[in-house]
């Protein structure tokens, strides 16, 4: 490879993980570095001080572009939106880029409630740990501004963050293979049994997939909810289901022969189901499958 090509592979990691996390949806940021990389190649590299500072800037900007546009269309997206996995072989480089925690479909969904602006101050300050200076260029704001979008979006976080911060890769695990073998067995009792109180169910079908349009709330009717889909796919021939990685946490794969139908991620408070994440899209499903057939479940351990 050319030096200039060469120069933009050794960034690529942090480039897609910045527009990825910006973003929510893999295809949107591998169009982002596509067309920073236009930008790249028609650059005089030789007159760059900081070659990574003048692509992190232009990779930030094209992602704050593109994710204004995302959100007045997520605001008439039929039902929720939920953020798009990485391909599950792929704990690969971009899987594994800086801070893993952020790299979580639950982080990602729960950056949506941020500004586009307060997004990125915060992903660039918080994640990728450029300071506040360096922040306010790559945004063309004062370093005052930077601090207060960064401050926002830092209390607004912890307002709205799950009760465990943190996941613990083997208690989720645990609560799916219970979750998975309820599906598989339905019994009112013990799909009760795995919800706490206020558990959630959200759904996103984008329009295309039977999804509930709204977010359900309740064990009583979280049970309710699964009990039914249980029983429908029994009487359709029945579903295979596998727990395997996503984004460094465990999701429910569900198959009805060689289509994947669902993907369920959870939160938990350590003992119950807080909330279901279930994805039924199918192109978003389709994307998935693609790599997904052909490769073994990921180990959790």
């Amino acid at each position: 490879m050319d030096p200039q090509t060469t120069l933009f592979q050794q960034h690529r990691s942090r480039l897609f993980g910045l527009a990825y996390r910006m973003l929510g949806t893999p295809s949107d940021a591998e169009d982002v570095l596509h067309d920073a990389w236009l930008r790249w190649h028609a650059q005089d590299i030789a007159a760059l001080d900081d070659p990574e500072a003048w692509l992190v800037t232009v990779t930030t900007r094209l992602s704050l572009d593109r994710l204004r546009r995302a959100k007045t269309e997520r605001a008439h997206y039929p039902g929720p939106w939920l953020p798009e996995p990485l391909i599950a072989d792929a704990e690969q480089p971009e899987a594994q880029m800086e801070r893993a925690e952020s790299l979580t479909l639950t982080f990602l969904l729960l950056l949506e409630r941020l500004s586009a602006e307060e997004r990125a101050a915060f992903l660039l300050r918080e994640v990728f740990d450029y300071s506040h200076a360096e922040t306010a260029a790559m945004l063309d704001i004062s370093e005052d501004a930077c601090r207060q979008r960064v401050h926002r979006a830092k209390q607004r976080l912890r307002e709205d963050r799950p009760r465990q911060a943190m996941p613990n890769i083997d208690t989720q695990r645990r609560l799916l293979e219970r979750f998975m073998q309820a599906l598989q067995q339905p019994d009112m009792p013990t799909l009760r049994a795995l919800f706490a109180e206020d558990a959630m169910s959200v759904s996103d079908g984008g329009g295309l997939a039977r999804a509930t349009l709204h977010p359900l709330h309740g064990a009583e009717r979280l049970a309710r909810l699964y009990m039914q889909i249980a029983l429908q796919q029994q009487r359709y021939g029945g579903v295979r289901h596998e727990i395997r990685q996503l984004n460094g946490t465990p999701a429910l794969f569900g198959w009805h022969g060689d289509t994947l139908i669902s993907t369920s991620w959870i939160d938990d408070d350590g003992e119950r189901i807080t909330a279901v994440h279930a994805l039924r899209h199918p192109g978003k499903l389709a994307r998935l499958a693609a790599v997904t057939k052909s490769t073994p479940p990921a180990s959790l351990h």
